[in-house]
């Protein structure tokens, strides 16, 4: 078997660990005779790998009874509209920030529902930045405030989380859930894409302060509706079974590293090892602005796009794949989730600097 490192920003790299488990499970999962994605939602067996990824996500994360935790489907874009049907519903207006390009479409998708107000923008600076906000043009009276924790196309994130005082503070955590401590108790509403830091595609987490359920718009469907959503314990339709699975056995996976807060640490030393190789050189140059790069998304250009498509190829032939920029931006992004080990980083930075020897 020869594994390549693989860089994607989403569908993306999971452990091997949890693979290699789905893998001997795939035809008889611990003595039922069927594959996962075979099981009836309603039986006792999925029931229980259910309550087992649920209770493992709420260990990690030290999320308390006081939040519901749903595992829906639709994606990060289904919340999009469900956050502001689900919320805009006292005084019908909602504070967004527009850090980055799913950041500007869930404020796009929140204006059909209700009055949007931008108090912070960097997209006139082509994202390169997390906007600098002023607590005084925060709308007290807001029925929610929303941002984007981590930008995966612009490689920025968060540093310091606004304060929203009594406004419940909405976060979008699709790219970096599960690579830094949170404290739950700051947000109103947590969600996240499981395909980037998770799992496999096709589930989308939700966690809600459970003061916060049952102020849908009489127009939301009920299968974006979370009050009834969590009344049904997710399923008031079929869930995406095999996907809370796997997502089942990476969130595990985790547990054996020591948990976010270890894997917090490991996330920063492989960064650094990216961002010291950048900082230090005069041919690539990073994309973000240094009192914003993320940890998981590390964006850069060499000094053409020529080279920059190059550097991807020969990178792939390397084994190190799915390097390529975002369509909207181009150069060169390395997603390092969780499950992406310091070797795979160390490889890419060894990469980097023969490459940048054979052509400045």
């Amino acid at each position: 078997m020869n594994r390549v490192y693989n860089f994607a920003p989403g569908p993306s790299t999971m452990p091997q660990e949890a693979l290699e488990t789905a893998a001997r499970e795939m035809l008889d999962y611990q003595g039922t005779g069927m594959c996962v994605a075979e099981m009836s939602h309603r039986s006792k067996q999925y029931q229980a790998i259910f309550d087992e990824a649920e209770a493992t996500l709420r260990d990690l994360m030290h999320i308390p009874d006081t939040y519901a935790v749903l595992f829906l489907q639709g994606g990060a874009t289904g919340q999009f509209a469900a956050i502001p049907m689900n919320l805009m519903t006292k005084s019908g207006s909602a504070d967004y920030v527009d850090s980055g390009n799913f950041a500007h479409g869930a404020l796009v998708e929140a204006k059909k529902y209700g009055n949007v107000r931008v108090v912070g923008s960097s997209r006139d600076d082509n994202y390169a930045y997390i906007p600098k906000l002023n607590k005084a043009d925060f709308d007290p009276n807001a029925d929610y405030f929303y941002i984007t924790t981590n930008n995966t196309i612009y490689g920025t994130r968060y540093y310091e989380l606004p304060d929203t005082g009594d406004v419940p503070l909405v976060a979008d955590m699709s790219s970096n859930i599960l690579s830094e401590a949170y404290d739950v108790n700051r947000f109103g509403v947590i969600y996240a894409g499981a395909q980037k830091n998770v799992g496999p595609a096709g589930l989308t987490i939700v966690i809600v302060r459970r003061d916060l359920l049952g102020r849908a718009m009489p127009i939301t469907p009920k299968i974006m509706d979370w009050k009834i959503m969590d009344e049904k314990g997710s399923m008031l339709n079929t869930p995406p079974t095999y996907a809370i699975y796997m997502a089942g056995l990476c969130m595990k996976w985790l547990k054996k590293q020591g948990g976010v807060e270890a894997i917090e640490k490991v996330n920063i030393e492989k960064a650094k090892l990216l961002y010291d190789l950048l900082d230090g050189s005069a041919f690539y140059r990073p994309t973000a602005s240094k009192e914003s790069r993320s940890r998981m998304n590390v964006t850069f250009t060499t000094p053409s796009p020529e080279l920059d498509a190059e550097f991807v190829k020969a990178a792939a032939e390397q084994g190190m794949v799915n390097l390529k920029g975002h369509r909207v931006v181009g150069g060169i992004r390395a997603s390092i989730y969780n499950a992406m080990p310091v070797e795979g980083v160390q490889k890419l930075a060894e990469f980097m600097k023969k490459f940048e020897m054979e052509h400045k």
